[in-house]
Order: structure tokens, then C-alpha cells, then sequence
């Protein structure tokens, strides 16, 4: 039975996060600013987190400077640099929601070359390069770059959007470095909350409004949708597969997540999977095949998959 829960849970997750691309490329051209509307998303998402925080802990607030540390690499890296960098790319035209969210999917093998200069001694053998490169050819294979015009034909939003994904990669194994002895729903909701902040200052500086925001159903919905089930309830799932199945197994969701995007960017704004979007998401999940092939052949073994 709890296999089974884990299994919804885990398809609720990837079809949550996947259709988020869709809601953020939705609000996105109805006409919100791509920062303010980041900004919003998380300073909505992060006193729901906080709420709940305060609710399931005696004490959510962080302690010292190594607890601060960490959450100021979440604020920074995982929240505002990331999501800043994938609405600005998401707000142009020729990326889809699914070419956004499998250029995301380069997280989980960027994360692994982070891994390998904060912790020398884990050398990639090469095999695990060639992983590597699969995941980058991956990427280049979606950017789908014109030699003729490196920025035509949404290039440059792509490359934002690699951007991201290397904020997220950094982010990730900073705090694990880091290593405070901070709850993760703590460390999420104040890294919500303070990265929300931050890029309301930087939509400021860049002129964006609330008077430019076109409010509507379109608007409202994608905003509510994204503070509330993408994030709020998303991560919570997100903490209670972690706790269960371990990073490996929930490190997939980055991989089921780019078919729900597909497929809701299809239903609702009518976008066409390219050939190039499927033959990148194939190289990228080989090359994080190669990297983690030790890790998936103990999961398969463990949960006798493999006999």
C-alpha cells in the first residue's frame, strides 16, 4: 500500500512541477513582468511555507551563521537567481514549455560537476565524462543554436534558462557543503521568502510594476496555481518522497516532469513538441544514466527489479 502512495504522490509531483512550465509561459504572455512575477510566486509561497513551518517545528528560525549561510545560498541560487533567469527565458516566444523544462532537467548532471570541484577527491572516471557531455550535447541539441546568428531563434532565452538550472546545481551542493543542522522545511521557507524579496528589488531596478501587470482569469490563475500547488504543495511532497525514497529515486521526477509539460503545454497554449526537444531529453537522461549508473543499478537491485 505505501508503495503505491509513493508511486501517486511521485506522478502528482512530476505532473505538478512539469505543468509549471505551462502556467509560468501562461501568465508569462498575458502580459506579467517575468521577475515581478517570480518575485510574487515565491513571496506568496514562502509565508504559506513559513506557516507550515512554524506549525510542524518548535523553532523554524535560523541560528548562527552557518544556518544563515545556507539559507542565503538557497535565497540567492535556488530561489532568486533561478527562477529569475527561467521566467526572463520563459517570456520568449520560441522557448515551449517543454524545451524549458528538459533544459531545467540539466539540474541533477550539473549538480554531479558541482559535486566533483567542492569535493576533489570524487574524481569522474570517463564514463561519467561522457555523461557529462551527453547532458551539455543534450542541451546544445534543444538551444538548436543558427551558426549564421548565435541569438536568433530564442538562443539566448535558452541559454538563460542553462543559466537556471546551473543556479539550482550550485545551490544544491553549496548547502549540502555548507551542512547546517537546519530543517529543510526552515531552510525552504526562509530561502522562499528572503529569494521572493530579492527579486522584487531587482524587478525595480529593471522597471517592472504592478501597474504593468494585465490582471485576468489567465493572470490570477497561473499565479495561484504556482505559489500554491508548484511550490507550497509541491515541495511538501517533494519532503515526504525524499524522506522515503531517497535522493536517487526522487532525482527522476526531473526526468517524468518534462512529459507533463509537454503535454500541458499542448492542451492549454497549443505548443508543438520539436523533434529537437525529444532528441535532447533522450540525451540528457543518458548522459545522467552514465553518471548515476552505480546509484539506479543499487536502487533496481534493492527493489528487486533486476531479479
Amino acid at each position: 500500500m505505501t508503495r503505491y502512495r509513493n508511486l501517486a504522490l511521485f506522478l502528482v509531483l512530476a505532473a505538478v512541477w512539469g505543468s509549471a512550465f505551462m502556467a509560468i509561459k501562461a501568465g508569462l504572455d498575458a502580459g506579467f513582468p517575468p521577475v515581478l512575477f517570480a518575485a510574487v510566486r515565491y513571496e506568496i509561497a514562502g509565508v504559506l511555507m513559513l506557516g507550515y513551518a512554524w506549525w510542524v517545528l518548535d523553532d523554524p528560525l535560523p541560528r548562527g551563521r552557518t544556518q544563515w549561510a545556507e539559507v542565503a545560498v538557497g535565497a540567492v541560487l535556488m530561489i532568486a537567481a533561478y527562477h529569475a533567469f527561467l521566467f526572463v527565458g520563459e517570456a520568449d516566444d520560441a522557448v515551449t514549455s517543454a524545451s524549458a523544462s528538459v533544459l531545467v532537467s540539466l539540474s541533477p548532471i550539473l549538480t554531479t560537476g558541482f559535486a566533483r570541484v567542492f569535493v576533489p577527491q570524487e574524481r569522474l572516471e570517463p564514463v561519467g565524462l561522457a555523461g557529462l557531455f551527453l547532458g551539455l550535447a543534450g542541451a546544445v541539441v534543444i538551444a538548436n543554436p543558427d551558426p549564421a546568428n548565435l541569438l536568433a531563434g530564442g538562443m539566448s532565452a535558452k541559454l538563460l534558462i542553462v543559466a537556471a538550472a546551473t543556479a539550482f546545481a550550485l545551490g544544491s551542493v553549496l548547502t549540502r557543503w555548507i551542512d547546517s543542522d537546519l530543517s529543510i522545511e526552515g531552510m525552504e521557507a526562509w530561502s522562499m521568502l528572503l529569494g521572493g524579496l530579492l527579486m522584487h528589488v531587482v524587478s525595480l531596478g529593471l522597471g517592472e510594476a504592478f501597474g504593468a501587470v494585465a490582471w485576468n482569469l489567465t493572470t490570477v490563475a497561473s499565479l495561484g496555481y504556482l505559489s500554491v500547488f508548484a511550490s507550497a504543495v509541491g515541495f511538501l511532497i517533494y519532503f515526504d518522497l525524499l524522506d522515503k525514497l531517497g535522493a536517487i529515486e526522487i532525482n527522476l521526477v526531473s526526468y517524468v516532469a518534462p512529459v507533463f509539460a509537454a503535454l500541458s503545454g499542448w492542451l492549454v497554449l497549443s505548443e508543438v513538441v520539436t523533434v529537437e526537444t525529444v532528441a535532447g531529453f533522450l540525451l540528457i537522461l543518458a548522459g545522467f544514466s552514465l553518471l548515476k549508473r552505480r546509484e539506479i543499478a543499487h536502487e533496481l537491485d534493492r527493489t528487486g527489479v533486476l531479479g
